[in-house]
């Protein structure tokens, strides 16, 4: 079972990939499996960021960002 991701520590993960990339020189197989993951990870990143950003043109539009003005 996968586990449950969120938007920080797929950030994280997504670090760690292309330091590894970089740094450590991983073999052909290695480097296309972190590629996936990395693919993965960014379409994910991706997808909560536009979620995020279509809360926020919502509560904006809404009148309920007085909420948020001194």
């Amino acid at each position: 079972m996968k586990k449950q991701l969120n938007f920080e520590k797929s950030l994280e993960r997504l670090e760690k990939i292309v330091s590894e990339m970089e740094n450590a020189a991983p073999d052909l197989d290695k480097a296309l499996a972190l590629f996936a993951e990395g693919a993965e990870l960014v379409k994910f990143c991706s997808a909560k960021l536009n979620e995020t950003k279509k809360k926020i043109e919502i509560i904006t539009s809404s009148g309920k960002i007085e909420l948020f003005k001194e």
